[in-house]
């Protein structure tokens, strides 16, 4: 399963306190091997203050010495802390933030997903973009107050949602449209 990445003031700590090996370290807070080797040879993260995994329930003692003990084994987080991510997963994704800076490009996203994802519905481009169904529709009937300047631009590479999202909400939407036409040509 993945998860979040560990913050580089994990890196940090382990760094600092532990006897793990560059590659240990790497691999558990999803960094390069050398850059966890800048980190140690002060050359990266330079006034980052190291955050104790153990402290924050992301690891135990006895996994850490495990680890030290064998330079092959893998860091693994604590039982708590998988159940916590779970439990948020399960729960459902919290908003994300938007940068005022990249809010001007919703529109633009709107006009791509409506050209190359014409069978996804309003409500998922208003989810997968985070705008408002009013939105979509003055663009979709070209109404919107800046139409003319609106430019088609993936809202993947705007930072407005990830692929997986965009390419499960596009997946989604073919299913429900080919279900809506053999429900057709059955009756």
């Amino acid at each position: 399963m993945n998860y979040p990445l560990m913050p580089k003031a994990t890196a940090v700590w382990l760094v600092e306190n532990t006897t793990l090996t560059f590659k240990q370290i790497a691999d558990f807070c999803d960094l390069h091997v050398l850059e966890v080797q800048g980190i140690a040879d002060e050359e990266v993260a330079k006034g980052i203050k190291g955050i104790d995994p153990v402290a924050h329930g992301q690891l135990t003692k006895e996994e850490i010495q495990r680890c030290e003990a064998d330079s092959a084994a893998m860091l693994v987080l604590s039982r708590e802390t998988v159940k916590l991510m779970k439990e948020q997963e399960i729960s459902g994704k919290k908003g994300k933030y938007i940068p005022v800076a990249r809010r001007q490009d919703k529109p633009n996203a709107i006009a791509w997903l409506l050209k190359n994802c014409p069978e996804m519905s309003d409500s998922q481009i208003s989810k997968l973009v985070g705008t408002t169904k009013s939105t979509i529709s003055l663009i979709r009937d070209k109404a919107h107050w800046n139409y003319a300047n609106l430019r088609a631009k993936d809202p993947v590479l705007l930072g407005l949602c990830t692929q997986t999202d965009l390419n499960y909400a596009n997946e989604l939407a073919k299913k429900r449209a080919e279900n809506k036409k053999d429900s057709k040509t059955v009756q």
